[in-house]
């Protein structure tokens, strides 16, 4: 099947040719932690206060991207593996199109987190860590998970049945459980600011 395939890339347009264009640099705002930690409202947030600033950008989101793309996958090591893969392709077409792309996902394992950021490529991937105890997600519950996850409704559930491995080195930390969302919001931004703005 391979020898019938003929990738264009010399042929279209560069990243720089649309980072010219959209005056801004690209990158992978990789946002992981666990469910109910505060990714998808911090990386909601970030794309808004960008977008009002006039930075192009492109929110992925778990659950978006599992009705949608990966809505064939569940939720077993292999498919975990294979749900952040897919994603971080996704990403990498996003970026390479000018666009500050946000990815809120679990992604649990270091193993996992390194895939996307081979993928995307290390100098463009920006882990975020967002922690929060398990104590305090499980409090939260927003979308009831934990408890079903206690109950044994919903099997391999990262923080109960399934581990999560916290980043060693991320690129920033932000600490929904002592932070506002409004002071995390502007903690990411004020680090991210200075890679994306493209200098005229």
């Amino acid at each position: 099947m391979a020898e019938h395939i003929h990738p264009i890339f010399d042929r279209i347009l560069s990243r720089a040719d649309k980072e010219t264009f959209l005056k801004q640099r690209a990158c992978v705002i990789w946002l992981t932690g666990l469910s109910g930690s505060g990714k998808s409202t911090i990386a909601e947030a970030v794309e808004q206060a960008l977008h009002a600033q006039g930075i192009f950008t492109k929110l992925l989101d778990g659950d978006n991207i599992r009705s949608g793309i990966n809505s064939n996958l569940g939720f077993s090591v292999e498919d975990r593996r294979e749900n952040i893969r897919r994603i971080a392709e996704v990403a990498k077409l996003f970026m390479e199109g000018g666009a500050v792309t946000l990815c809120s996902f679990v992604s649990p394992t270091k193993e996992i987190r390194a895939l996307a950021k081979e993928i995307v490529g290390e100098e463009d991937f920006l882990e975020v860590f967002v922690h929060a105890p398990l104590e305090v997600c499980e409090a939260r519950d927003v979308k009831g998970l934990y408890k079903k996850a206690r109950e044994g409704i919903i099997k391999d559930f990262t923080g109960i049945s399934s581990p999560f491995e916290a980043p060693e080195t991320p690129f920033i930390t932000l600490r929904t459980d002592e932070h506002s969302l409004e002071a995390c919001k502007n903690e990411l931004i004020a680090a991210i600011l200075p890679r994306i703005r493209k200098e005229e």
